[in-house]
């Protein structure tokens, strides 16, 4: 039995105080969460140029030998982006953001609306996007613990991040007017390098990337 089978409500790690309710709940979508968080695309492309070289140099053995294990890492890639997408459930409260995640070993991570200093919406396209949770003042929060669920790069720091969520603007409208209602929260939106149309972020607050 998992963890979370014994959940008292989805994707929480126990039932809801007295004047808390639940906003919203989702989870990634599995194709751009290999996209977008697992470098899918690139890691395809590499092992296409393996191939066309291996198939170049006259070696069509090796040109074989590669493909294979091309298909066999992209298999990887996609098998573990749907089983994030099975077990991660991000949930928006009143008063809290929680994402329940962990493939393996299932665990909780609570950040308070009140502790969270702005969120940045990243477009990837076709109404999918990231959201990075940048709390305020220092957190427990590791980014091993983290991972993949956090913003690239950010290891001193590390953020929480809702990856790949469909209608990830009308999400971060959600999460703004709920920050918002408890204290100022600042919004940046920031356009994915492959995404030519960007939607920002609203809510009660909004200052540019």
């Amino acid at each position: 039995m998992r963890e979370h089978d014994i959940e008292p409500i989805r994707g929480l790690p126990g039932d809801l105080p007295p004047g808390e309710k639940i906003l919203w709940q989702g989870a990634p979508d599995a194709r751009t969460f290999a996209r977008s968080a697992l470098a899918a695309r690139w890691v395809g492309g590499y092992f296409t140029l393996l191939v066309g070289w291996a198939l170049v140099s006259g070696t069509l053995t090796g040109a074989l030998l590669t493909a294979g294990l091309g298909l066999l890492v992209m298999g990887l890639i996609y098998g573990f982006a749907l089983l994030v997408a099975r077990t991660t459930v991000y949930t928006i409260t009143n008063r809290r953001v929680v994402l329940r995640v962990g493939v393996a070993l299932s665990k909780c991570i609570n950040l308070p609306l009140v502790k969270l200093g702005s969120a940045d919406l990243r477009n990837l396209g076709t109404g999918f996007g990231d959201i990075a949770l940048v709390p305020q003042g220092s957190t427990q929060l590791g980014y091993a613990m983290l991972w993949p669920h956090a913003r690239p790069f950010r290891l001193a720091a590390p953020q929480p991040m809702l990856r790949a969520l469909p209608d990830a603007a009308e999400v971060s409208s959600i999460l703004a007017k709920a920050a918002a209602a408890l204290g100022p929260v600042q919004q940046r939106s920031e356009a994915a390098s492959t995404t030519p149309a960007q939607r920002p972020m609203m809510g009660a607050r909004e200052v540019a990337a």
